[in-house]
This record gives structure tokens, C-alpha cells and sequence, in this order.
């Protein structure tokens, strides 16, 4: 029995090539009208994943429900999905229209409806003008959006997007992030997302699915991925972050004493040090590191470090601090104005860290 609260109900599922496992015992749930990514680097399933949900590659092991009906083993054209792919996959022969009316005429919809609802999607993706156009007199944005003109006028149930964005500039990459999430809303349609790309993940999704070696490691919001990882993994392919190996030294009432790699010490609360346990990992993100000339009140932990390191960013200042005990941790910090206290390589700063910014993660084995 699939679950009634989603829309893709993924159980167990598992696929090899050969001795390689793509994915590893995965179980997935998403809810109707919900955008979700498979995030994660290459090799760790996630195409595969959205493969076996178009139903181009078929699960060794477990099952796939999409709107409660078993499409484990079913061709792709008999499932409610569609898909768009990284190179757009346009006929070069066809005009605009004609590209996005293709799956309506194969579906055998009339002349009429098909001209109604081809005419609601170019508008829907501002492409209003260019309907005679041939697809190698379109820029790549403009590509991207017939593509997803095409996907979206048989109205699906769920839309598969395999890193569509890849092949555009960053400036544009990022305007397009912005139009496919308000796009999807509009629609209220189920997309499945596939990126290698944090940023995009963070940006548009619901919640965010990272892959690590064939398996899910953790799922969640934004949210929740970025500020409280689950793994090691996760917080370090999830923007940047310190995660040091750290030795308990000491406990105490509210917090634990730790040793982090290269000496320096620090408190942590006892509540999330985990029971039993003599080593985990200890980590923070960079822009948590709170770095000043002068002393840091209200930090749990104070400490003084040098600035090894500054690489400017426009914004921001990325800051290497080598602590006196000789640790090194990552910083951000805003580059401020030059009537305000600037920092620079070779300066002898203060740092802090709060107790609510420090996440500990079980020890690597």
C-alpha cells in the first residue's frame, strides 16, 4: 500500500550496474504539489533516482507509487510524469510551437485545445513573440523555457528536471532559479529536482534530499540541511563549514569540555553531546565565528586567534584564523566600510562562538 499523503512514494528502493550499487535501499515520500531536489555530487544516484522515477532504468529492488498507482515496472510513456532534460532536447527542425505542441499531438488532443493550451504556456513562460522561431535563434534561457513549455503543457502529474540549468550563465542561472520556483507554485505541480548545485537546491526547494554514495542522508528544509546537518557529509557539502574531530575532556553540569583538533578547547552543551561517547565532531559554520580587535561578550567561548589569511570577496572577507592553540578555522565576516574596524592578514583578533551554533555530528568511523 503506497501512503495517501504523496504524491512519489519510493520504498526500498534499490539498483546496481553490474558490482556498482547506484542506489542503496532509498525511501522517499513527496507530497502533491511539493518541489523537492535530489542534491548531491556526481556518482551518488541521484539521476539514477529520477531515472527510475521516469521510468528510463528499472529498480532491481523495492517499488515506486506515483498519485497511489505501482509504476515500478512500467515503460514511461504509461506514467503521469514528464521530464526536462540537461540539453533541452528540442527538435531542431521544429518552431517554438511546434516543439511545445509535439507531446499534445501525440497525444492525439485536438487542434483547437491544442492551440488553447500552447498559447497559455508560452505566456506562462514569457516566450509571447517568439512562437516561429526556430530553436537555433534562441538564446539558452529562452531554450530552457520552451523545454519547460513543452514538459509542462500535458499537464503531468509530477515534472522530473535533470540539472536544466546547467548550461547557462551564472547571471542567468540565477534569474532562472527565481522564475522555475514562482513557475512551479503557479502550476501547484510535484517537481523533482536534480542538481550538484547547493546553491540551487537551497534557493528553490521545499525540502532537499542530499545524496551521499547511493543513499538519502539526510532530508529536510533549507532550514534545516544548512543550520542542523545530520552528517559530516552533509555539513561540509552544504555551503562550507569547520567540523573538527573533538575529544570530551571533562563534564560538567550544563556543558562538556572538548579538545578540538589542534588544541584548542571549548564548551559544548551536554545535551547534544552524544551519551557514552569520548570523540565526535564539533561543527560551525564560518559565518558563525564571531571575530573582532576586541574581546567578545556574551560568546560561551572566547578565544584569540591571527588572521592567516584573508581572500577578499566583495561583500564579504573570507578570514583562515589560526587559533594559539593551534587550531584553524574558517571565517566570514562582512567587509565593512573604511570608517569601520577593518581586519587583515597578519591582525591578532578575538573570537567567539555561541553554544547554538555549534552542531556535534558522531564521530567518523
Amino acid at each position: 500500500m503506497s501512503d495517501p499523503e504523496f504524491m512519489i512514494d519510493v520504498r526500498a528502493v534499490t539498483k546496481r550496474f553490474g558490482d556498482f550499487t547506484a542506489v542503496n535501499d532509498i525511501t522517499l515520500g513527496v507530497r502533491a504539489g511539493e518541489f523537492i531536489t535530489l542534491l548531491g555530487p556526481s556518482g551518488c544516484g541521484k539521476t539514477t533516482l529520477l531515472r527510475m522515477l521516469s521510468g528510463f532504468e528499472t529498480p532491481d529492488e523495492g517499488s515506486i507509487r506515483i498519485e497511489g498507482n505501482d509504476v515500478t515496472r512500467l515503460a514511461p510513456y504509461r506514467r503521469n510524469v514528464n521530464q526536462v532534460f540537461q540539453s533541452y532536447a528540442l527538435f531542431p527542425h521544429l518552431s517554438v510551437r511546434d516543439n511545445i505542441a509535439f507531446g499534445l499531438r501525440m497525444q492525439k488532443v485536438g487542434d483547437e485545445e491544442t492551440r488553447r493550451r500552447v498559447a497559455e504556456v508560452v505566456d506562462l513562460v514569457a516566450l509571447g513573440g517568439f512562437e516561429d522561431r526556430m530553436p537555433h535563434q534562441l538564446s539558452g534561457g529562452q531554450r530552457q523555457r520552451v523545454a519547460l513549455a513543452r514538459a509542462i503543457v500535458p499537464k503531468p502529474a509530477v515534472l522530473l528536471l535533470d540539472e536544466p540549468l546547467s548550461a547557462l550563465d551564472a547571471k542567468l542561472r540565477r534569474q532562472m532559479q527565481v522564475e522555475l520556483k514562482r513557475l512551479q507554485k503557479r502550476l501547484g505541480m510535484t517537481f523533482v529536482f536534480v542538481t550538484h548545485d547547493q546553491e540551487e537546491a537551497l534557493t528553490m526547494s521545499d525540502r532537499v534530499a542530499v545524496m551521499n554514495r547511493g543513499r538519502v542522508e539526510q532530508l529536510g528544509t533549507a532550514t534545516e540541511i544548512y543550520h542542523r546537518p545530520a552528517s559530516g557529509f552533509v555539513a561540509d557539502f552544504i555551503g562550507e563549514s569547520n567540523s573538527l574531530p573533538a575529544e570530551l575532556l571533562a563534564r560538567e553540569d550544563a556543558a562538556v569540555r572538548v579538545r578540538l583538533q589542534g588544541g584548542l578547547e571549548l564548551r559544548v552543551p551536554r545535551a547534544a553531546w552524544p551519551a557514552d561517547a569520548t570523540r565526535a565532531l564539533v561543527s560551525v559554520r564560518p559565518e558563525k565565528v564571531c571575530v573582532s580587535k576586541r574581546p567578545i561578550e556574551g560568546a560561551e567561548n572566547g578565544f584569540q586567534a591571527v588572521i592567516a589569511e584573508e581572500i577578499f570577496q566583495g561583500a564579504l572577507d573570507h578570514l583562515v584564523l589560526r587559533t594559539d592553540a593551534g587550531t584553524v578555522l574558517s571565517a566570514v565576516v562582512a567587509n565593512e566600510s573604511a570608517i569601520m574596524e577593518a581586519l587583515h592578514e597578519g591582525d591578532r583578533v578575538w573570537c567567539g562562538l555561541h553554544f547554538d551554533d555549534l552542531v556535534i555530528l558522531p564521530a567518523l568511523a
